[in-house]
């Protein structure tokens, strides 16, 4: 992820650069300002992807392909389990899962539906969370299968 944002930067500095007539083009204060906010922000974001939180899952890797019986699975355990407090794309007590995995690590997402209590308390991202919605995410008690298999039916929403 760092690669991309430096990448990016870099081509912004080029492109910068070849505007003009052979000179590099000067960025003005804001344009810098506008530049380092946004790295601060890139790397903001890789650390949410790198974070796992705090629970019994370490390192999660998800496959390239979505497992389409386990996310069956998993839909069926969310709108069971779930749906009183989140709703695939919209906010009401708690945040819609909808692209939650392309901004956590599945490993997060993993340890706050199983270890929600310690993580509200002890984890940045979901503090920041509890302050937004108000309401802490109540523990369903799923086993590390059933977890997965909501993690898996996340990615296809």
């Amino acid at each position: 992820m760092k690669k991309i944002g430096i990448t990016s930067l870099s081509a912004l500095l080029i492109f910068a650069a070849s505007c003009g007539e052979g000179e590099p083009k000067q960025l003005s204060f804001q344009e810098q300002m506008e530049l380092d906010s946004q790295e601060s922000e890139n790397q903001a974001k890789e650390l949410e992807l790198e974070n796992t939180g705090i629970g019994p899952i370490d390192f999660y890797e998800l496959s390239e392909t979505v497992n389409t019986q386990l996310a069956e699975q998993g839909k069926a355990l969310f709108q069971e389990k779930c749906t009183a407090c989140h709703k695939e794309n919209e906010k009401v007590l708690g945040p819609p899962p909808s692209g939650i995995v392309t901004r956590r690590s599945p490993a997060w997402i993993l340890n706050m539906i199983l270890n929600p209590e310690e993580m509200i308390q002890k984890d940045p991202i979901a503090k920041k969370l509890l302050e937004e919605y108000k309401t802490p995410m109540l523990n369903q008690n799923l086993s590390q299968e059933e977890a997965k298999a909501v993690l898996e039916y996340f990615r296809t929403i």
